[in-house]
């Protein structure tokens, strides 16, 4: 039963729903979910997971559910998953902290992508879910919001360091998200008629004191000019000691951000650069994408017009120690990069993107690096170029000066790979990817 992960999909914003709040019941604790999980499978739609995690994938049923968090039980704890195997993703967690009275709970709930939300009707059917939710426990609060607009918001610590925020928790109107529950505590801190009185889509007070309130009809529009008017102008009702204009602004530079940026990358270094921007925070990521179209590497230099001649006594010899060496880079990286075993532009492609993102070049040692990676690269390269672009070697005592001639020029591959290797912005600078595709224009 294979779980469908974001990762499966293509990168993008999604809804995140999270809450935390208590649960007072009697009886066994399991069967006191039954009635979060009647609202699940009531509201949820075509979102609803069909597949529950505990010490193994099973399919749903709230059988299953009980059964999962009997397994996942350590001491005072436990929690159980909940995903589904078709798009929309979905991860949706449940963490339990039986140690404490009444029992503390924490949801999440992500659906990906976004969009889905653009439609009224779908968004009502989840307001309902977390109204059922919320109106079964009792909320500190709660909140569902886009999630790349919510890594603007540093959520849950709002700039608090750990400490302040594990102690004081949610306890003044940091944000106002497309859906909110706001609890009792925190509705009597604003006060309640103010609270009631917030310009809104909906503002429902739920039978346990707390307050559900939601900005607009639809969720996935949060960047549009109106939800962020209606957005700074919740947020200021709600706390009269904050300026509409400098809010409004705030929301409107966070649009700007996030607002898409067609890719324009440097064309031999498209294949590399288009990885990327999906390691990096969704709010970042067109900030990224921007940057890196600006992104020039510098030409490679590392080539000479006329070949140095050899110098070596058994030219054998010497490619059987180049040949053991890309076979220990080969044997050391085949699990981490698959395509390392063949040898072609994509496979180093996979090898500029893995050792970017491992941050390798920082690390590792030095002594490491310098003694056996850049050498390993080095004779890796110029076996690629031989393979692939018809290369021949040219051998030299002094390893950085071995060469490969390809048409009329001669290449130094041990020459970029340590230059490859001296920094993380240098596996960019003296990229795998870009030499390839630079040498290949010289091809015969």
């Amino acid at each position: 039963m294979k779980i469908l992960g974001f990762h499966d999909l293509v990168v993008g914003d999604r809804l995140r729903l999270s809450l935390k709040g208590s649960l007072a019941y009697q009886g066994r604790f399991e069967d006191s979910f039954e009635p979060f999980f009647q609202a699940l499978e009531s509201y949820a739609g075509d979102a609803m997971p069909n597949v529950v995690r505990g010490l193994r994938h099973r399919k749903y049923s709230r059988a299953s559910v009980r059964k999962a968090l009997e397994e996942r039980r350590e001491g005072n704890s436990t929690s159980v998953a909940l995903f589904r195997t078709e798009p929309p993703a979905i991860e949706l967690g449940l963490d339990v902290w039986l140690s404490c009275r009444p029992v503390e709970i924490s949801v999440w709930f992500d659906v990906q992508p976004l969009i889905r939300f653009m439609d009224a009707e779908r968004c009502g059917e989840f307001v309902k879910m977390v109204r059922a939710w919320a109106s079964q426990c009792v909320v500190s609060y709660a909140s569902a919001h886009s999630m790349a607009d919510e890594q603007f918001t540093d959520s849950p610590n709002f700039g608090r360091d750990d400490e302040v925020t594990q102690r004081d928790g949610f306890d003044k109107v940091y944000e106002v998200c497309w859906l909110n529950v706001f609890g009792p505590h925190l509705v009597e801190s604003v006060g309640r008629e103010r609270m009631l009185s917030t310009p809104a889509h909906l503002v429902e007070e739920l039978p346990n004191g707390s307050v559900l309130l939601v900005l607009r009809p639809t969720a996935a529009d949060f960047a549009s000019e109106d939800a962020r008017v209606a957005q700074a102008r919740a947020h200021v009702h709600l706390r009269p000691d904050l300026d509409f204009d400098t809010v409004l602004r705030g929301l409107k530079e966070r649009s700007a951000a996030l607002a898409p940026v067609e890719p324009r990358f440097h064309p031999n270094l498209a294949p590399l650069l288009s990885r990327l921007p999906d390691e990096f925070a969704i709010s970042e990521r067109q900030q990224k994408i921007a940057e890196l179209n600006a992104f020039r590497p510098p030409e490679p230099e590392e080539w000479l017009p006329m070949a140095l001649p050899s110098d070596v006594a058994n030219p054998k010899r010497v490619l059987e120690s180049y040949g053991d060496l890309s076979e220990g880079l080969v044997a050391a990286l085949h699990t981490k990069v698959p395509s390392i075993m063949d040898e072609t532009a994509e496979s180093l492609t996979d090898l500029d993107f893995y050792f970017w993102r491992e941050n390798f070049p920082e690390r590792y040692t030095r002594e490491l690096i310098d003694s056996h990676t850049a050498p390993a690269l080095g004779a890796y390269l110029g076996d690629v170029l031989v393979r692939r672009l018809g290369g021949t070697w040219v051998l030299r005592q002094k390893v950085e000066e071995s060469q490969v001639r390809v048409g009329k020029r001669v290449w130094l591959p041990f020459l970029r790979a340590r230059r490859y290797m001296q920094s993380r912005q240098s596996l960019l600078d003296y990229s795998l990817t870009q030499f390839f595709h630079e040498v290949e224009r010289y091809r015969p």
